[in-house]
C-alpha cells in the first residue's frame, strides 16, 4: 500500500510514533489509511451540514475495514460572492483547493481519499486534484437544498436575484421582497435548480465519479446520509482494487458527462470545468466537442432556471440512472465507473418515474442539448451560451452595443434604466486576466430577467454566467478584452449580431476596421495590484482553455 512509505521498517518508527499519537493503534498499521477531504464551513449553505456527511463516510470506512483521515479545504459561497469583488475569487479558489488536495495527499501518503464537496469551484477542483495525483478516489457531493414556496410557488436562490429586477421596475414592493426573502432558501445544500453546483453534481456521478443516484438526494434526507457511508465503504474496495481516477476519467466518461449536461441544460460553467479535470486527466477535450455533443443530444429536463423542474423533482423522477437509462443509446456504456461496474450496469434497473421531469427521447423539451459554442469576428477561439434559457424570439438577434467596462457600471445602468429593448449589454475587462478571475454576472442577468427585458436584451460577456443565468447570455467570449481581443474594440452603437441556431457572434465591422480599433488600442490598468489574484492573472490560460493555469 501506498501508506507504507509512513508505516513499515525500523527508520519509519519516528512516524509510527507520530501516528500513535492521532490513536493509531498497531493494529491499524496493515489497515489502508483513507483520507476523507471535506469543504465543512459555516459560511455556505451547501457546505454546513457536511460534517454529519463526513461522520457517515468515517463510519463506512471503518466498517469496510478502512483507517479514516480528515482534512479540510477552502470553499466559498458564490451567491454570498456575487455582485461585488469578492466574486473576482471564486474562480481563482477552483486552483487552490486542487493545490491543496494534491499537497496534502502527496505530503501524508494516503492510500484512497473520499472527496465531500457540494459547491461550484469546490467539486471540479476536487475533481482536478483526484485527477492529478491519481490514487483510488470517490465523491460525494452534499446535496440540493429544500425549495421554498412563495404564493405557491416554489422558490431559490434565483427568485431572490431577479426579484431584484422587479422591486427596480415596480412589479413587486419592498414588503414582498421581504416576504420572499424569509422564505427563498428553507434548508442547507446547494441551491435547488439546476445551477452550476447542482450540475457538477450531476456531472460527477455521470463522469462516473461518484456512486450511482448520489447526485439528487436532498441534503437534508437520510439517504443523503446512507449514500455517504455507502461511499467510505466503497473507498476501502477502490484501494483494495486499485481502481483509479485516471482510469475512469476516459475520453468516453468525459462524453458521458457531457451528453447528461446537455440533456439537462446545465450551467455553461461546466464547460470550464470539466476542460480543466480533464487536462488534469490527460484527456484532449476541445471545445468544439460540446458543441458536436449538443448537436446530437436532446435536452429532456427543463429545470429550474429555465424550466420549472428543481432537484427534487428530477431525484423523484428517477434521477441521473434514469436520465442515463434514456440517452443509453447515445452513451459509452461500458466506461468504468467507482462502483467497479460499468455504466450499463449501473442504469440497468433504472426507471423514469416522471415523463414530465425527464422526457423520453423521441418527446424531448429540445431537440438540442442544452449549451451551444458561438464562433465569429467577435469570438475568434469561442463563446458559450445556455441556448436551452432562451426564448425562441431572442435566438437570432441583431442590436446595438451598450458597452460597459466592468460588471458594477452595467448593473447601475440596468437599474437606472438606460438599457432599452433590443440592446444588447456589452460587459467586458471581467475574463480571466482582466476581471481578474472571471466574475460570475448573475446580478445584472437577473435584474435584467427582472425588469421583464430577457426577450429583448441580450448581454454578452468575457466573463462567465452563474448556472442560474437564464436568457440571451452569452460568456466567456474569447480572446478576451485585456489581452486587446476584438471585444475590447467595440464601441457604443456598434450593431452585434447574435444567431444561436447558427452558431455565429459577429459585430457588423469590417476586418480592416477591427484591425485600425486594434492598433490604437491600449491595454488598461490592472484592476487588482496585490494578492493572489495578481500571481493568478499572469498564470491564467483563456476561458477556451478552461481557464486553468499554466503548467510549469
Amino acid at each position: 500500500m501506498r501508506s507504507d512509505t509512513i508505516k513499515l521498517g525500523i527508520e519509519r518508527a519516528p512516524h509510527r510514533a507520530l501516528l500513535k499519537a492521532l490513536g493509531i493503534a498497531d493494529r491499524d498499521l496493515d489497515k489502508p489509511f483513507i483520507t476523507i477531504v471535506n469543504s465543512f464551513t459555516t459560511v455556505v449553505p451547501g457546505h454546513a451540514h457536511l460534517n454529519q456527511v463526513a461522520k457517515a463516510v468515517k463510519a463506512g470506512i471503518l466498517a469496510a475495514g478502512g483507517v479514516p483521515f480528515e482534512f479540510n479545504t477552502i470553499g466559498i459561497c458564490d451567491g454570498l460572492a456575487m455582485g461585488h469583488e469578492g466574486m473576482r475569487y471564486s474562480l481563482p479558489s477552483r486552483e487552490l483547493i486542487a493545490d491543496s488536495v494534491e499537497v496534502m495527499v502527496q505530503s501524508h501518503r494516503f492510500d484512497g481519499m473520499v472527496l465531500i464537496s457540494n459547491c461550484d469551484k469546490i467539486t471540479p477542483g476536487m475533481l482536478m486534484a483526484a485527477a492529478r495525483v491519481n490514487i483510488p478516489a470517490i465523491m460525494v457531493t452534499g446535496g440540493p437544498m429544500l425549495s421554498g414556496v412563495y404564493k405557491g410557488k416554489k422558490v431559490g436562490t434565483a427568485s431572490m436575484f431577479e426579484a431584484v429586477g422587479k422591486v427596480a421596475a415596480g412589479k413587486m414592493s419592498e414588503e414582498e421582497l421581504k416576504a420572499l426573502e424569509d422564505v427563498a432558501c428553507p434548508s442547507c445544500g446547494s441551491c435547488n435548480g439546476m445551477f452550476t453546483a447542482n450540475t457538477m453534481s450531476c456531472v460527477t456521478e455521470a463522469l462516473g465519479m461518484s456512486l450511482t443516484g448520489c447526485a439528487t438526494p436532498s441534503a437534508v434526507s437520510a439517504a443523503r446520509l446512507r449514500i455517504a457511508k455507502a461511499t467510505g465503504e466503497r473507498a476501502v474496495g477502490l484501494v483494495k482494487e486499485d481502481l483509479k481516477p485516471r482510469k475512469i476519467l476516459s475520453s468516453d466518461s468525459f462524453e458521458n458527462a457531457i451528453m447528461v449536461d446537455m440533456a439537462l441544460g446545465g450551467s455553461t460553467n461546466t464547460v470550464l470545468h470539466l476542460t480543466a479535470i480533464a487536462r488534469e486527466a490527460e484527456v484532449a477535450l476541445p471545445l468544439s466537442l460540446f458543441d458536436e455533443l449538443s448537436r446530437r443530444v436532446p435536452h429532456l429536463s427543463s429545470m429550474v432556471p429555465s424550466g420549472p423542474y428543481t432537484l427534487e423533482d428530477l431525484d423523484e423522477a428517477g434521477g441521473i440512472p434514469a436520465l442515463m437509462r434514456e440517452l443509453k443509446d447515445s452513451l459509452h456504456l461500458d466506461a468504468v465507473t467507482v462502483t467497479g461496474k460499468t455504466v450499463k450496469e449501473n442504469i440497468e434497473g433504472a426507471v423514469v418515474l416522471d415523463a414530465n421531469v425527464i422526457r423520453p427521447r423521441d418527446n424531448p423539451v429540445h431537440q438540442e442539448g442544452g449549451i451551444v459554442i458561438l464562433k465569429g469576428n467577435l469570438s475568434p477561439e469561442g463563446a458559450v451560451v445556455k441556448a436551452t434559457a432562451i426564448s425562441p424570439k431572442m435566438l437570432v438577434h441583431k442590436g446595438p452595443a451598450k458597452i460597459f467596462d466592468t460588471e458594477e457600471e452595467a448593473m447601475k445602468a440596468i437599474l437606472d434604466k438606460k438599457i432599452q429593448e433590443g440592446d444588447v449589454v456589452v460587459i467586458r475587462y471581467e475574463g480571466p486576466v482582466g476581471g481578474p478571475g472571471m466574475r460570475e454576472m448573475l446580478s445584472p442577468t437577473a435584474a435584467i430577467a427582472g425588469m421583464g427585458l430577457s426577450e429583448s436584451v441580450a448581454l454578452i460577456t468575457d466573463g462567465r454566467f452563474s448556472g442560474a443565468t437564464r436568457g440571451p447570455c452569452i460568456g466567456h467570449v474569447s480572446p478576451e478584452a485585456a489581452i486587446g481581443g476584438p471585444i475590447a474594440m467595440l464601441r457604443n452603437g456598434d450593431i452585434i449580431e447574435i444567431d444561436v441556431p447558427k452558431r455565429k457572434l459577429n459585430v457588423k465591422l469590417s476586418d480592416e476596421e477591427l484591425n485600425n480599433r486594434a492598433k490604437s488600442w491600449t491595454a488598461k490598468e490592472p484592476k487588482v495590484k496585490s494578492g493572489y489574484l495578481v500571481r493568478y492573472s499572469k498564470l491564467v490560460q483563456p476561458a477556451s482553455k478552461g481557464s486553468v493555469l499554466e503548467k510549469a
